[in-house]
């Protein structure tokens, strides 16, 4: 189903859930009021409040006399509606980890015939390339590297500090590219050099890598992307149900 032939508080069911799980409102924070929410997503009132109604139903939100519509926290992974995790590396103990970014290196330049292939470009178009390292508590653990075409993105940032670390919801707010489907390669290598120095690894030592292709509300590939991350303490979890 298309979001054009959904009803437009499901619309806004998604957009609010996009917001949350992009980390725009965090866990325990305070969603702005109706009357607010109304003017940010230009709806009614009513088609606000019942949006935030299924989502309070759903858990992601919880509703407080004096409070206000809080965020939980809780992750709904557990609905098709949501499958789409932008980071599934989760603890030992099975708890979601909260991760930031660094960006390292910015660049430009025509794509490969892989890049071609895999965002289906006609030809050898211009494309940026950032790379980027993962950390959580501080320490690294993936390091990733990701392409899209120039012509998706007008005046993209020109400087690698000023792209943001929430990226999809960038391109959901500048862009209009809403990240709505992902094909991930998964599997497993040893580590190189480079991986040593980004992740702090004693080689020989194993990574995780993750090759992926990020599709936008049309199907059309607009992302590719490649991670590779240390598993000593984290686990990739999927959970579809």
């Amino acid at each position: 189903m298309s979001e054009l032939s959904l009803p437009l508080y499901e619309v806004v069911k998604r957009q609010i859930s996009e917001a949350i799980m992009l980390g725009k409102w965090e866990a325990g924070a305070v969603l702005p009021s109706e009357i607010a929410l109304s003017q940010t997503y230009g709806v009614a009132v009513g088609t606000i409040r019942r949006a935030l109604t299924d989502l309070t139903n759903e858990g992601l939100l919880s509703r407080r006399r004096k409070t206000g519509t809080v965020v939980t926290g809780r992750t709904p992974q557990h609905s098709l509606r949501f499958f789409f995790q932008y980071f599934r590396l989760h603890g030992l103990d099975g708890s979601l980890q909260k991760s930031n970014t660094i960006v390292t290196s910015l660049v430009s330049g025509l794509s490969t015939e892989s890049e071609q292939a895999r965002l289906q470009l006609e030809n050898a178009a211009q494309v940026y390339r950032f790379h980027r390292l993962r950390l959580v508590d501080d320490k690294p653990i993936m390091h990733e590297t990701l392409v899209l075409p120039q012509e998706s993105v007008p005046n993209f940032p020109a400087n690698k500090d000023e792209i943001p670390q929430l990226f999809y919801l960038h391109l959901l707010d500048k862009y209009g590219i809403r990240i709505s489907a992902v094909r991930e390669q998964i599997g497993a290598d040893l580590a190189t050099e480079e991986d040593g120095r980004w992740l702090g690894l004693k080689l020989p030592a194993a990574v995780l890598t993750i090759d992926e292709v990020a599709y936008d509300q049309s199907a059309v590939p607009v992302l590719i992307s490649t991670h590779r991350a240390t598993t000593a303490n984290h686990r990739y979890v999927h959970e579809v149900k």
